[in-house]
């Protein structure tokens, strides 16, 4: 794959002045541009991550505004993985990206870029700098580097080899390049300010070595550039018009500015922040993502309790919700931190419209309808989906032994229970009206068997004489149910700002995830595949799980609940 971006520019006019009302503020920096003809009224944005870990929300929010920017300006979009630090990069981290990439509908068709493709003009790059006297090599490590960079209210000390001869420096280089010295032994700065007060611009590093061989180049090089370094010449070398990325890097754009000013460039790309994403009861830093998943803290890096967007895939998300959801924050200037809450209803009102009813027992118990007949069984009708009249119909079976939720039962209940007690009656769902009669128990006392009678008359759920039944509780065929492991995910960490304290680990929150095995499922989802999604009747939203169901052992995940439930998990967290 060639690197160098051949596309021809796609012509545009620009006689009408763009309506600006009603876009965030990048868009209508865009929008202006587009108007005043700057970059010859192109738009070419970017999604540059650094494979060293997985994509997580954040990043979907980054790759939907500039994939997004470039389709409603007929412009176009690349890919580019920022790929200069071998020690914390791998090739499964550049699948991934791409893979959480093409899931959100983004499409860099074959604009497929590295900065490691560059490499050599970045070298050639740090080589003109030296002649222009405008970078040295320097022999202070990385511990006199930091102590003599000052702090932002006393000015940094300059390297005793700031004045280091070009042809020196450019021989130092040249040895760095071919292995000849230890990493760390020398780097390369940029010769800029040490009295600067933006600490970024205090003779900042171009190249380190490291003696690593890198996931694309292998063993070709010794040294690699720093990303403040290679970030913005790649962004020139693609021609971008508009490199967007978060608010942290504000700080870097003067250096950003100082290389393209002090370097041949034919293009000039401008910098633009917005906002990032935070998000309550969640960590968005790679560095404690990595962490977790180093710590065991969580299975791996898909683990659906992770903010990760494999981590939302695989636990029963969409793309159209992430998109719902980004849309709906906005872009903005100022940081804020946005109520997990929102990201849960976006798929929850998704999938409402799109998840077929379906029943499930998590925590079964057995019901026997003692006037069914033994060797009797039907087929009841329920509705698919109440809210796409499309979605149809499915036969369901009916039994004289069944499970329900062992929590619809109280032997001493309330008077406003509606549920299963002793002599009340209940109506099953699409099914009959039931009453309990008996309850059996075993010798530790644990109930065991719930034995009831059935109003025959009451087919489908309808009183026959107008009678007014209160509790309508699902269940399944215990001569027809399908086994199922059933995995109840919530919020990772139990306090909205995990990362407000020293340590964010305390704050997990140790009730994230329980398993339940065993659990009764109507057989029509026998035949459910990996990432298919249904409602859970009263129960939530559910997944199968991509990752551990196989032919026998079917896995659902919990995507969602049906109503927000954290209010029980701050309730614990102050406890």
């Amino acid at each position: 794959m060639s690197s160098q971006p051949t596309d021809p520019v796609p012509e545009r006019s620009n006689d009408a002045a763009p309506d600006t009302t009603n876009l965030d503020f990048i868009r209508q920096i865009v929008a202006e541009d587009i108007a005043r003809g700057t970059h010859a009224g192109r738009v070419h944005t970017r999604f540059p991550p650094e494979p060293n870990g997985y994509l997580h929300i954040g990043h979907a929010k980054s790759i939907l505004l500039n994939y997004g920017i470039a389709q409603e300006f007929g412009g176009k979009f690349n890919l580019r993985f920022d790929d200069t630090n071998p020690e914390k990069e791998e090739t499964e981290y550049v699948e991934s990206i791409k893979r959480d990439t093409r899931w959100l509908g983004a499409d860099w068709q074959e604009r497929e870029y590295y900065a490691s493709d560059y490499f050599d003009q970045l070298y050639e790059w740090a080589q003109y700098l030296i002649r222009e006297g405008k970078a040295y090599v320097c022999s202070l490590d990385d511990k006199q580097i930091r102590e003599w960079r000052g702090t932002v209210t006393s000015p940094g000390r300059l390297s005793p080899d700031r004045d280091r001869a070009a042809e020196e420096s450019l021989t130092l280089l040249e040895q760095m390049k071919n292995g000849e010295f230890p990493d760390g032994t020398y780097t390369l700065r940029a010769k800029i300010d040490m009295t600067h007060p933006n600490m970024k611009m205090r003779d900042p590093l171009i190249y380190r070595i490291k003696r690593l061989p890198h996931h694309r180049t292998g063993d070709a090089w010794h040294i690699y550039p720093l990303y403040d370094f290679a970030h913005g010449q790649s962004d020139a070398i693609e021609e971008i018009t508009h490199s967007i990325c978060t608010l942290e890097f504000d700080v870097n754009r003067p250096l950003y500015d100082w290389f393209i000013d002090n370097l041949p460039v034919a293009h000039r790309p401008r910098q633009y922040e917005f906002a990032r994403l935070n998000l309550t009861h969640t960590v968005l830093s790679k560095r404690k993502l990595l962490q977790l998943v180093e710590q065991k803290h969580v299975t791996g890096w898909d683990d659906p309790r992770m903010p990760t967007i494999s981590a939302l895939r695989r636990r029963g998300y969409t793309a159209t919700a992430l998109q719902t959801f980004c849309e709906r924050i906005g872009v903005a200037k100022r940081d804020s931190t946005v109520d997990l809450a929102l990201l849960e209803w976006a798929i929850r009102d998704e999938l409402n419209l799109r998840a077929n009813r379906v029943m499930a027992v998590l925590r079964p118990l057995k019901v026997v309808i003692t006037n069914y007949p033994e060797d009797q069984e039907e087929l009841i009708e329920a509705v698919n989906n109440p809210e796409d009249e499309s979605a149809g119909t499915r036969q369901v079976p009916f039994s004289r032994e069944l499970w329900v939720e062992r929590e619809d039962f109280r032997e001493e209940a309330p008077r406003k229970w509606f549920r299963f007690a002793p002599g009340r009656e209940v109506r099953l769902k699409h099914a009959y009206f039931v009453t309990l009669q008996e309850v059996v128990k075993d010798d530790r006392g644990e109930v065991t068997e719930l034995r009831c009678v059935y109003d025959a008359a009451s087919r489908g759920g309808q009183s026959p004489d107008g009678r007014k039944v209160r509790g309508t509780l699902h269940w399944v065929s215990a001569r027809h149910a399908v086994d199922a492991e059933i995995r109840l995910y919530d919020h990772l960490f139990a306090t909205p700002t995990p990362d407000a304290g020293d340590d964010f680990i305390a704050n997990l929150n140790p009730d994230s995830l329980e398993v339940l095995a065993g659990c009764k499922l109507e057989p029509s989802l026998a035949s459910a595949q990996a990432g298919d999604r249904f409602q859970f009747m009263r129960q939530g939203y559910f997944c199968v799980d991509s990752v551990d169901t196989a032919p026998d052992r079917l896995v659902f995940n919990r995507t969602v609940t049906l109503k927000d439930s954290w209010t029980k998990i701050e309730a614990k967290a102050k406890k």
